[in-house]
């Protein structure tokens, strides 16, 4: 199907959540690792492929977090000392 701009792409996307309710609760701690650093510096880590964003932390890091807000489909955290 082409529109304005050419014709559209579909990009692969990897393995989905299924709809329903979130993986986490907010104010509930979790371990996880860092599997990668976004684009705003902030590490993601991920429970049932369910995506946390974690500022200050890099890749590889595991740590244990607590989730401080919820998102359609991601979540925040700040690392638990």
């Amino acid at each position: 199907m082409s529109g304005f701009g050419g014709p559209r792409r579909r990009f692969p996307s990897g393995p989905r959540r299924p709809a329903g309710p979130s993986p986490v609760k907010e104010g509930e701690e979790y371990d996880v690792t860092i599997e990668a650093v976004g684009k705003r510096g902030d590490g993601i880590a991920k429970v049932e492929n369910f995506v946390i964003f974690v500022p200050g932390t890099r890749e590889g890091d595991k740590v244990r977090v607590r989730i401080t807000g919820l998102g359609r489909n991601f979540a925040t955290a700040s690392v638990v000392r």
